[in-house]
């Protein structure tokens, strides 16, 4: 008896007839960034409104709700969704840079304004990784596979 290995199976064909191609590395970095920025501003929100510096309205927690919304097309390569986030995030930035710099001159920074800093730096790193996704992807024309 032959203990050859089984035939490999042909690839199914896709859409446009061409087998589907892995997404370039430089758009899984730009991926996996804006997901982590986003994720980490949903959990700093979630975190800041509810434990670590409450502002004495847990209703504020929900403003971390829109930002729950694009997580899903991020996730499935979607431009569209990349480009309106990359708008969306100048929201969250000024309302870091608010209340980073609210204090009376002189004042040391509290955990509020840490935690403020901390937001416009995650909001920072999601429009660059947002813009830079989009900017690549409409300069090499390519459609990544989900």
């Amino acid at each position: 008896m032959s203990t050859s290995p089984a035939p490999a199976s042909p690839a199914l064909p896709h859409a446009d007839g061409l087998a589907p191609q892995p997404p370039h590395a430089f758009v899984q970095a730009t991926r996996t960034l804006a997901v982590g920025a986003l994720v980490g501003l949903i959990l700093l929100g979630l975190a800041w409104e509810l434990w670590l510096a409450p502002t004495g309205s847990r209703f504020l927690a929900f403003k971390v709700l829109p930002l729950v919304i694009p997580l899903a097309g991020l996730l499935k390569h979607r431009l569209y969704t990349y480009r309106w986030v990359s708008l969306l995030v100048w929201l969250y930035f000024t309302e870091g840079v608010v209340r980073a710099t609210g204090l009376p001159p002189g004042a040391a920074l509290g955990i509020g304004e840490w935690l403020a800093w901390g937001q416009v730096l995650l909001c920072c790193l999601l429009f660059t990784a947002c813009a830079a996704h989009v900017r690549w992807r409409l300069k090499h024309k390519t459609v990544a596979a989900a």
